[in-house]
């Protein structure tokens, strides 16, 4: 089972519980349960018997320490659910271990009744090794407390080859002889050793085993090939995998109040077949200036542009100015640029290139279609009356800077050539004139 790690919260915790040697065991005990949650207990308690299986890392109170909380960490539940019991178990027979590191852990178990109950735990693990009497206690073998603790020794986990080829997270050092305490004062060093950690390196060490050593220790990968893939087969079917990158539509008609929306409507659909009242006018100008979303369903469609454009121009004008980040705002473009020139139309796009940014694409259409329709028209009177309006209108576009007269100067240069004997041309024609 994959376990997590430590966190640097946990870590700390646990290491100052075991360097507290002159407190009270009971006092560790309690402050090990209230400090570290029972779900982490089986995590936190597996580390610290990774500490307790090499016996350099933590010196002899400090184990006493790690064998209370290994055992009381599970006192309030029956030692069956003790988790670590067979550890414990092999502790207290292990011959080579300190007598009172032997007896500490069978007054744990409950075998040892030289003191009575839980009373030692109120002593600190300094004191208890100070105190220690051998001739007080009887160890027994490991095959009579296995005996005894038949009904709560669990059997031995299935261990994979690769589990038990792995490298121990804790290596030995080369430079301690077996059998010697790198902290003893009698050890002395042996010319060509190299000095041994301080206690501040020390902690520093075991603080790091904590924190970054896996339990499982260093197991080998597991290394094979991938198999190869088989080869399709006449008739097979083959295994599609269809792309579900769908684009978003937003839906504007969702939670829109629609009864706001129906009065706007009815004005539209009498727009479209005449002049609206002054009122009524006003009234769809301030609904759709107070909601611009009310555009989307007022009933305008492209196709219905041209009628309201020559009965409504002012409504149209603000309608399109709402619509210009609208996706069917080029084909309203399309719509206009095509329709049959007229006053309204031209005041349409006059008020629409001070209002919004109109693509230059369209307004250099719109001025050819005016031009075309100027020459084309056979009713001389008609034909007076709309070149001075296109004269006009093509003065308010160069003074306001909307066009760019390179762009059309020949076209527009030949138009007021072909109309030079009407006013309006000829002082277009001046202005061109002024911009070479």
């Amino acid at each position: 089972m994959n376990m997590r790690r430590l966190t640097a919260e946990e870590t700390q915790t646990i290491y100052s519980l075991l360097k507290a040697e002159q407190r009270p065991l009971d006092e560790i005990v309690a402050d090990f349960n209230s400090k570290i949650p029972g779900l982490n207990h089986f995590t936190v308690c597996s580390y610290v018997v990774m500490l307790l299986e090499d016996k350099k890392i933590l010196n002899s109170n400090q184990r006493l320490i790690a064998f209370a909380i290994l055992h009381q960490a599970y006192s309030s539940q029956k030692s069956a659910s003790n988790p670590f019991i067979n550890f414990i178990i092999n502790a207290a027979c292990n011959e080579e271990a300190e007598k009172f590191e032997r007896a500490f852990v069978l007054q744990l178990l409950g075998i040892d009744d030289s003191n009575s109950g839980k009373e030692f735990l109120k002593q600190s693990a300094a004191d208890y090794v100070k105190g220690f009497d051998q001739s007080l206690h009887v160890f027994p073998q490991l095959d009579q407390l296995k005996q005894k603790f038949s009904d709560k020794v669990h059997l031995e986990p299935y261990h994979c080859f690769f589990k038990d080829s792995s490298v121990e997270n804790v290596v030995p050092d080369p430079d301690v002889p077996s059998g010697c305490d790198a902290e003893s004062p009698e050890f002395d060093l042996q010319p060509g050793t190299k000095p041994k950690l301080g206690s501040g390196d020390k902690d520093e060490t075991v603080v790091g085993l904590l924190s970054n050593l896996p339990l499982e220790g260093l197991s080998p990968y597991f290394i094979r090939p991938l198999p190869p893939r088989l080869p399709i087969q006449d008739g097979e079917l083959v295994w599609l995998n269809p792309g579900d990158n769908h684009e978003l539509l937003w839906d504007y008609g969702m939670c829109v109040d629609t009864s706001r929306g129906a009065a706007v409507r009815d004005l539209i659909s009498k727009a479209l077949k005449g002049a609206l009242a002054p009122a009524q006018q006003e009234h769809v100008l301030v609904e759709l200036a107070n909601d611009p979303k009310l555009v989307y369903h007022c009933g305008l469609t492209p196709r219905k542009l041209p009628e309201l454009v020559e009965n409504n121009p002012l409504i149209a004008v603000d309608v399109l100015t709402k619509l210009i980040n609208s996706p069917e705002i080029a084909e309203y473009f399309t719509v206009l640029v095509n329709m049959d020139m007229s006053l309204h139309s031209m005041e349409v796009v006059n008020r629409l290139t001070t209002a919004v940014e109109l693509p230059a694409e369209f307004i250099h259409m719109y001025i050819t279609n005016c031009i075309s329709s100027c020459v084309n028209i056979k009713d001389k009177y008609m034909q007076n009356r709309l070149v001075r309006l296109v004269c006009v209108f093509l003065q308010s576009l160069i003074r306001n800077n909307i066009i760019n007269v390179k762009d059309l100067f020949i076209e527009v240069q030949a138009f007021c050539i072909e109309f030079s004997r009407i006013r309006e041309a000829a002082a277009l024609f001046r202005l061109l004139k002024s911009l070479e």
